[in-house]
């Protein structure tokens, strides 16, 4: 299929797919006109990258992870380097968030400073 399709297929625009193959996330043949030809399993591995990147990964986390991915959940396969990445990942959320409530109840202090005041 090409480009065009695949982008109907998952909902993701082509700009975002030519992005994932400069990335190395897609592989797609090229025709004799020289357009993009995508094979049907082009339109699970996208619908994995979008699954990932919605959890947070990068592109270049899923590139790393994609030989231990598979299915449309996309299921896991238990192999090191994706729990290792996946914990990476998980370690600096968890410093964002931290830093995000600091930042959040020093603001509410600040609001509720300026509201008692006259």
């Amino acid at each position: 299929m090409l480009i065009g399709e695949l982008s109907r297929r998952t909902g993701v625009r082509a700009h975002q797919l030519r992005y994932y193959e400069a990335q190395g996330l897609l592989e797609p043949c090229r025709g004799s006109s020289g357009y993009r030809e995508y094979s049907d399993d082009a339109v699970l591995t996208v619908l994995q990258i979008r699954k990932l990147l919605d959890a947070g990964l990068s592109t270049e986390d899923i590139g790393y992870l994609q030989p231990c991915v598979s299915g449309a959940a996309p299921d896991l396969e238990p192999c090191a380097e994706l729990r290792d990445v996946l914990r990476t990942r998980l370690k600096g959320l968890d410093e964002q968030i931290d830093t995000l409530t600091r930042s959040r109840e020093a603001l509410r202090d600040y609001i509720a400073a300026t509201e008692t005041k006259p």
